[in-house]
């Protein structure tokens, strides 16, 4: 059997749901029915109805409660009406206004305090609710009975009618809810649409919001920037102020400029013939300086000729530390024609001989020997002196003429002093070497001038028992002299050369002291009984100068020879020869064999005889083109201021004037032009 329903609750089913409304069947007894139960127990179903019976009330409450079924509440239009039992209001979008639109439609009555069925009211004694009927009266619970019967028949009628109105109401409130559903959903579609374009809205709104911080960062940045332009127009404007103040200035200035310019082109053109004059002039004056560098060369060939293509200095060295002092007299330089002022030219050397006497037995007195030579230094004399006499001589050989300079004597007497110079840097003990060349390089230097470009090629060998070493080898070749031989440079050419020794081209004084280094520590020494370190072979430094005029298409070329000869000792026949002194005699038996045919090699020149030993010696043969001809010859004699020395002293001033100033008296005056 279906539940029972309240009408509201299908009111509000049939709008959610849409079905038709449904009757519910009523609970009053029906009309003609027969009560099967006692009075106690019609007294108790009666106690239902009392208990759901309420006050009076004015206006009919729709109450709502969970835990039991709706009931609709009626309104009591008359003071007998019983209250129906309270329905439970659901809320809810819809079926709130479908009621709210039924209760406004009712029809407000006084409200009637509702009271138990029955045929009369028991009465009440003393103003108390009336007692309850005792079982034993039937009649008078029956007339109850059917006073509330009658009740509620009169009641189901007004239920009846209510329950019309509210069909009508509720069919009233369903087209209503039907209009307002449609009204809600276009409202709800409307705010569907409005809240999509609100959430479009916002969207455009948040990028127009960063748009609007990007546009004001823009806008800060410009700013920024309109700052920092309106500070530089101020500067260009400054500085436009400026720069048209020096253009006006400059405008000023060229005017003056352009005035001085007029005048100026005048000047330049007076000028510009000027120069014209001024370079015809220095092509005359060239040719002029031209003829007058090559007068001045003829003439000072004339001059070295006219003193003499071979000369002899002696040099007497001074006093070392830890020598005895020789005694007065010994040595006497006595003066020139022109006295004192003279520069000194003689030489006397006074020798005691203890082996010879008087008959009385009185010692003999001491022999002087008196020489005569170009120029004679004594021991005073410094190297810049010594240099200062042949620095002409050396001038000869950048103008083209072959010079060989000799130091000869004894050993110990200062030929590799001064050649050389002495140990360290010391540039007043310089040698004639270094000196030579520093002047060589200076001359060659100012001749650059005039067109003139010189070459210079530096060679050091020595001769040592016939055998020619090179002084400049270094690394596995050091020391080895079989491999340097002299050759003719080419067929038909009359230049020497030595094989295998090292030409190395000089063009600063430096590279010539490590040449002159290099050399000193490859020369054969050998200890001695006149000195503790004795050169024991000819060392020949050679210097090939090569010039060239290109202008003029000139060239000239010359070998300067710088050489210091070996120790020119005799040999002793008393001594007795051990290993060591064996090997000393055959040094200077070689030795002295090579200064006897310099001495042939001079003497046969200077007697024009026609065949020249040249080849009787390696050091005459290596020479042979700066010996002859108009080559330039000076022989330094270099002798030991010590009275025990005398006697090679006296060999040595003897060799040199014979062999020498014999030459002397047959030479003669040639003046050979250069080109």
């Amino acid at each position: 059997m279906e539940p029972q329903r309240s009408p509201l609750l299908e009111v509000r089913g049939n709008i959610e749901l849409k079905r038709p409304l449904v009757k519910a069947p009523s609970r009053l007894p029906l009309p003609g029915t027969r009560f099967k139960r006692g009075p106690d127990q019609m007294e108790d179903a009666l106690e239902p109805e009392k208990k759901r019976t309420r006050g009076l009330d004015t206006v009919t409450k729709i109450a709502t409660s969970q835990s039991r079924a709706p009931a609709l509440t009626a309104r009591t239009q008359t003071q007998n009406q019983i209250t129906a039992p309270k329905v439970p209001k659901k809320t809810g979008p819809r079926c709130s206004t479908a009621i709210a639109t039924v209760l406004k439609n009712q029809k407000s009555g006084p409200a009637v305090p509702a009271q138990k069925p029955g045929a009369a009211a028991p009465p009440m004694v003393g103003g108390r609710k009336p007692t309850k009927r005792p079982a034993w009266d039937l009649k008078g619970q029956l007339c109850d009975l059917n006073a509330e019967l009658k009740c509620c028949r009169e009641r189901t009628q007004t239920l009846a009618q209510e329950n019309q109105q509210l069909q009508d109401q509720l069919r009233e409130a369903q087209q209503q809810a039907k209009a307002r559903g449609a009204e809600c959903r276009t409202l709800e579609g409307e705010l569907a649409r409005v809240q999509a374009q609100a959430e479009q809205g916002q969207q455009e709104l948040g990028s127009l919001r960063a748009r609007v911080l990007e546009l004001e960062e823009q806008q800060c940045t410009q700013e920024g920037l309109l700052r920092e332009l309106q500070k530089e127009q101020l500067e260009l404007q400054e500085e436009r102020k400026g720069l048209a103040a020096r253009l006006e200035e400059q405008e000023r200035r060229l005017q003056a400029s352009e005035a001085a310019l007029s005048g100026s082109q005048a000047e330049v053109a007076s000028l510009r013939q000027e120069a014209t004059s001024q370079a015809a002039l220095l092509v005359e004056q060239g040719e002029r300086l031209h003829g007058l560098e090559m007068e001045r060369r003829r003439l000072h060939n004339q001059l070295q000729e006219l003193k003499g293509n071979i000369r002899v200095f002696c040099r007497v060295r001074p006093v070392l530390p830890g020598e005895p002092t020789p005694p007065p007299g010994y040595l006497l330089f006595p003066s020139g024609p022109g006295g004192p002022a003279d520069l000194p030219t003689r030489l006397s050397v006074s020798r005691c001989d203890e082996r010879r006497g008087t008959l009385s037995g009185a010692p003999a007195p001491a022999t002087r020997h008196d020489f005569s030579f170009d120029r004679v230094f004594p021991p005073g004399s410094g190297q810049d002196e010594v240099f200062e006499e042949i620095a002409m001589l050396v001038q000869s050989a950048l103008d083209g003429y072959p010079v060989c300079i000799f130091a000869y004597g004894q050993t110990g007497s200062g030929k590799t002093f001064t050649m050389e110079g002495g140990p360290g840097r010391d540039p007043q003990v310089e040698g004639l070497i270094p000196r030579a060349l520093r002047h060589l390089f200076s001359v060659a230097q100012e001749l650059g001038g005039q067109g003139w470009t010189y070459s210079f090629v530096a060679s050091y060998v020595e001769i040592y028992n016939e055998t020619v070493r090179d002084l400049l080898a270094t690394g596995p070749r050091k020391g080895q002299g079989g491999e340097c031989e002299i050759r003719r440079a080419g067929p038909g050419s009359e230049e020497l050369t030595v094989t295998n020794a090292r030409y190395v081209p000089v063009s600063c004084e430096k590279e010539v002291e490590a040449l002159l280094h290099l050399a000193h520590q490859n020369r054969a020494v050998a200890r001695t009984s006149q000195n503790e370190r004795s050169s024991r072979s000819h060392s020949v430094f050679q210097l090939q100068i090569s010039g060239e005029h290109t202008g003029r298409g000139l060239q000239c070329g010359a070998s300067l020879n710088l050489v210091d000869l070996a120790g020119s000792e005799r040999l002793d026949p008393s001594l007795a020869l051990g290993p060591g002194e064996r090997e000393r005699l055959r040094e200077t038996q070689a030795i002295n064999s090579s200064l006897s045919t310099l001495g042939l090699v001079i003497m046969a020149l200077s007697n024009k005889e026609s065949h020249i030993p040249y080849r009787n010696s390696k050091l005459t043969y290596l020479l042979q083109n700066s010996l002859g001809g108009s080559a330039k010859m000076l022989m330094f004699v270099n002798i030991s201021p010590l009275e025990e020395n005398v006697s090679e002293s006296l060999n040595s001033l003897r060799f040199a004037s014979k062999t020498f100033l014999g030459l002397l008296s047959h030479q003669h005056t040639e003046i050979t032009p250069l080109f």
